[in-house]
């Protein structure tokens, strides 16, 4: 599905991501955990085109998309939701769902597709707020918005950036839930989160991130001993 290879990448003429590898299958959930300013971000602006990588390959599917620009990407089958979220605050709910339907794949290359009706049975409370401005919305409300628009652009790969910084339980419980069923449906999934025990929950396995590199992997059935490891401290105190 997706593989990353020795990824060099960053801003200006730093570099904030050194030598990254990265993989991810078909119908698998894989977390991306770390500290603040450990490289996730990063990692996933370059996954989606966003940031440019220096060096390194980006393969999805058997080709390289490393140098093509994000909205190629998009077309591909990569969507992502990024930290913060870039929807139109002005514009309604449905009308930021309808601009996902004209930039989606065609139904022919998507496998696992979502259709508006789709969207609006796993995030019920937008049927009552179709016509309300987006900007009208809690935080969390126009966090289950921007993932319902990315699905509609009928991805394979579907990435998560830091999906419940900031929200209520509650609302965190639901993008659980709704992360749990794209799992089902066989959705392969970056879930990049600081929370260790949401991405333990979500994830099949996982990539631990500190200072730009890739100091961990946890392997299947392996959380419960990395959640008690030294290793998860000193990622999380920026070590390696």
């Amino acid at each position: 599905m997706l593989i990353v290879e020795d990824l060099w990448a960053g801003y200006g003429e730093v570099d904030i991501l050194s030598g990254v590898n990265i993989a991810v299958a078909e119908n698998e959930s894989v977390a991306i955990v770390g500290a603040n300013g450990a490289g996730k971000s990063t990692l996933v602006g370059a996954i989606c085109g966003l940031v440019r990588a220096r060096r390194g390959r980006i393969v999805k599917d058997g080709t390289e998309i490393q140098n093509l620009p994000a909205h190629r990407r998009a077309e591909i089958g990569i969507a992502v939701v990024l930290e913060n979220r870039h929807l139109f605050g002005e514009l309604s709910v449905r009308r930021n769902l309808e601009l996902a339907l004209v930039k989606g794949r065609t139904r022919s290359a998507a496998r696992i597709e979502f259709d508006m009706q789709d969207v609006l049975e796993l995030f019920p409370f937008m049927k009552a707020r179709l016509d309300s401005a987006v900007e009208l919305l809690s935080g969390g409300e126009q966090q289950m918005l921007a993932i319902g628009r990315a699905l509609l652009l009928k991805p394979d790969l579907l990435i998560l950036d830091e999906p419940s910084t900031g929200l209520a339980p509650k609302i965190v419980r639901n993008i659980v839930s709704v992360v749990a069923d794209l799992r089902k449906r066989g959705m392969s999934l970056i879930l990049v989160e600081q929370n260790v025990a949401i991405a333990a929950e979500n994830s099949d396995r996982a990539y631990v991130m500190s200072l730009g590199r890739v100091v961990e992997q946890v392997e299947h059935g392996k959380w419960h001993e990395f959640a008690g490891s030294d290793s998860l401290v000193r990622a999380y105190l920026g070590g390696r």
